[in-house]
């Protein structure tokens, strides 16, 4: 595999797969100003990866994981998150009390800013030891979703009554709490489940 590859190899796939679930999404969505709220991360993470694609391209493997992160904010952003038609029958079955597909994407939240994290601290060599990398990883996405429940206060402050599908609470108490804890699960299990494969993308980027 070249690295030429990588950047051109299966890009017009992920822009397919991206702008087909993007306009899918736009269509008649449960809410206009839940969709702008909710798919407005995703536009902007697409915008900033176009802007850096020469000059710090990705590895495949975290392309590939934006762009699952990608399609969770925008299928969210068509039902808003608390009314996710499969997610409605997954609570039915289990007898849960509240759709739950908020947690796949706070779950997320962790899990990919943590690959994401994690490769540009290696390839920018800020930290070279292990352990402390891993920390600072973790941190740095636990307080990523600390800031995003704080964007949430504040659209709420500002939007009145109409933030409510944008929270997403669903009457649950602890839910910001909640929220948080499944984005530092899934940082934790990013670091230490990709960890070694992402260290072989690595090095295949480094080659000309």
């Amino acid at each position: 595999m070249k690295r030429s590859d990588l950047l051109t190899g299966k890009s017009s796939l992920w822009l397919c797969v991206f702008f087909a679930v993007l306009t899918w999404s736009g269509i008649e969505p449960k809410d206009r100003l839940t969709w702008a709220l909710e798919a407005g991360p995703a536009i902007i993470g697409f915008i900033i990866m176009a802007w850096t694609r020469k000059s710090f391209p990705l590895t495949p493997l975290l392309y590939i994981w934006i762009l699952f992160h990608c399609i969770i904010l925008m299928v969210g952003a068509k039902f808003t998150y608390a009314e996710v038609p499969l997610f409605d029958s997954i609570s039915k079955f289990f007898g849960w009390e509240r759709n739950n597909y908020d947690k796949v994407g706070h779950f997320m939240q962790g899990f990919v800013p943590a690959l994401l994290a994690r490769e540009i601290l290696l390839r920018k060599k800020l930290v070279n030891l292990n352990g402390w990398r891993n920390f600072i990883i973790i941190s740095i996405c636990l307080a990523f979703s600390a800031f995003y429940e704080l964007i949430e206060w504040w659209a709420a402050e500002i939007i009145g009554q109409d933030a409510d599908a944008f929270l997403g609470t669903q009457g649950y108490a602890w839910d910001t709490q909640s929220d948080m804890a499944w984005a530092l699960f899934g940082a934790i299990c990013s670091v230490f489940i990709l960890a070694n494969i992402h260290d072989k993308y690595l090095q295949v980027l480094k080659k000309p």
